[in-house]
């Protein structure tokens, strides 16, 4: 038996090759194995290659594997586009309806299971992917029975029979495979997992969660690949809380609905990727100036414009730190993990009331939409402070001529913040420079006070933010430092082993803070290695190097 492999199921958009994923990475969950899901789609609704690859282990991991073991093929272009990433021995189960052929070279094990066949004579072709899923868990050793639970859950509405043919389905493949096999497909039993409870979720779905569980209540938004997941989740769940989701005609509105939700006292948030965050940066600066909280969620994609929509990059660095025209404090934190994704998600609404500012929540796709294996969540960990706000307070009297000193120059940059209705709370709010108490200002001297009052708001935070910088330094003295943002973390720590077998002294550093960034953390890492990457995801997938001379 073997404690972890990878699986990949390809075809067309549409025939039910995300179904099949699901299902057959739910059910491993649950017997408690650790699985890491990415899906490559097209950029349409039905048609063009899509397959999804699961990697299951019995043993915590955070990325992908470039390798494959089993590929289940719903079509020869599967076949032709997948086959290269099979291991020596490695198994292809196709569908008969297509007479899988080898390509040149491949010197997989394939075998031909009536995929279509079996599941038009138990009533309808499209439960032809229950038929992989069976076939695929007869060579892995897994049971039936271990399917029920996930076939229950998705088809416990449309009634018993419903449920029971997908499970006949499922034990049809099984037998098939069996009897096509007999024995011969190689070790590729799985060992047992350790059927302990843990998550299962996308990036977006924890971003989602910890949103709700921060206090959000408020959710304009634009539907967008890679975020709409985002949307999705919190249109089901904010209504339970009192919140709710609108549907905005764009992501300008977006955006300002959010900083009037926020302005008005709701903590909102709005998600987004790079075309709809290049849309919302005028927006971004009038929180900016009027400094009222704001949360965006960016999950990068590839660019520029329309660019690659499904397909991984992290593109939108620059935009983020500074797209904005003008000069405002804003913060951009990378998560680097689903489970970063929920703590993180909640802490942004915490840093944006605190410190007055907009807040970028920033992923990728690969984070976005890649599923991982999460322990469960700490709700203990998630705190809610609103900073200088205080809904209830008793404000001082003012003079019926003047207002409230809303953009008072204090001297940590954070000035008193009410929200409307609040007795003596009155100020003026204007995307044009202004005093104190919020009224249109050009003087010279008003303008030097109020933008230095803003900009050394975040002078701190470097400091204070919880690990900007995660840390695996093996080495007093690197041969090699590799510095890395969101999903590029797991496979720099499945890297680094390979490294140090090479003869190399490896750090990493996995920055969670890019703005403002934490730039004596990372010149002490710097510091202690001869070379530096940093492992970026660019169009090409590829490491850049930095110049030993070249500053952060």
């Amino acid at each position: 038996m073997i404690n972890q492999l990878s699986w990949k199921v390809g075809g067309q958009q549409g025939e039910g090759i995300e179904s099949t994923g699901e299902i057959f990475s739910m059910t491993l969950s649950r017997l408690g194995y650790y699985l890491y899901g990415y899906r490559h789609f097209s950029s349409r609704i039905k048609g063009g290659h899509t397959n999804n690859k699961i990697r299951v282990s019995t043993k915590p991991m955070n990325s992908i594997s470039d390798d494959l073991d089993i590929l289940v093929a719903f079509d020869q272009e599967t076949i032709d586009l997948n086959h290269h990433e099979l291991i020596s021995g490695g198994v292809i189960i196709g569908d008969s309806k297509f007479s899988p052929s080898l390509p040149e070279g491949c010197t997989a094990k394939l075998y031909a299971v009536p995929f279509t066949e079996i599941a038009t004579e138990l009533g309808t072709s499209l439960m032809k992917n229950m038929v992989a899923v069976g076939a695929s868990a007869a060579l892995l050793g897994v049971k039936a029975d271990a399917f029920y639970s996930v076939v229950n859950q998705i088809f416990a509405k449309k009634g018993e029979a419903v449920v029971e043919k997908n499970m006949e389905a499922i034990r049809k493949g099984m037998e098939y495979f069996q009897q096509e096999a007999q024995g011969n497909a190689g070790d590729l039993q799985l060992t047992e997992g350790d059927g302990k409870n843990r998550m299962f979720l996308i990036g977006n779905d924890a971003i989602a969660l910890g949103a709700l569980a921060g206090g959000a209540r408020f959710m304009p938004a634009y539907p967008i690949t890679p975020a709409s997941e985002i949307m999705e989740y919190l249109i089901k769940k904010l209504p339970e809380y009192g919140g709710t989701v609108i549907q905005t005609e764009d992501e300008i509105a977006a955006c300002t609905m959010a900083i009037g939700g926020n302005y008005a006292g709701v903590r909102s948030l709005t998600a987004s990727a790079g075309p709809g965050l290049s849309l919302m940066m005028e927006a971004i600066g009038l929180s900016g100036i009027t400094e009222t909280p704001l949360v965006i969620v960016d999950t990068q994609r590839g660019g520029p414009s329309t660019g690659l929509p499904t397909k991984q990059e992290q593109s939108d660095l620059f935009a983020m730190i500074y797209g904005t025209h003008g000069e405002i404090p804003k913060v951009v934190i990378t998560p680097s993990s689903v489970e970063e994704c929920f703590y993180d998600a909640a802490e942004a609404f915490n840093i944006a009331e605190e410190y007055q500012v907009p807040v970028i929540l920033v992923t990728d796709l690969a984070l976005s939409l890649g599923k991982q294996t999460v322990e469960p969540l700490d709700f203990n960990k998630v705190e809610i402070r609103r900073g200088k706000l205080d809904p209830n307070a008793d404000l001082p009297e003012i003079d019926g001529k003047e207002y409230f000193r809303r953009y008072e120059v204090t001297e940590d940059g954070v000035s008193p913040r009410v929200i409307p209705g609040m007795k003596n709370g009155i100020h003026h709010v204007t995307g044009v420079e202004h005093n104190e108490q919020g009224k249109p200002s050009e003087s010279p001297t008003n303008r030097i006070a109020q933008m230095d009052k803003r900009m050394r708001k975040l002078d701190k935070l470097t400091e204070v933010f919880p690990n900007p910088v995660l840390k695996d330094e093996r080495h007093d003295e690197a041969d090699l430092l590799i510095l890395g943002v969101n999903s590029t973390g797991g496979t720099i720590q499945e890297a680094m082993p390979k490294l140090e077998a090479d003869g190399l002294k490896v750090n990493h550093g996995q920055i969670r803070l890019v703005h403002p960034f934490p730039t004596e953390e990372v010149r002490a890492m710097m510091d202690k290695a001869k070379k530096r990457r940093c492992c970026r995801k660019q169009r090409y997938w590829s490491i850049s190097s930095i110049s030993e001379d070249e500053s952060m």
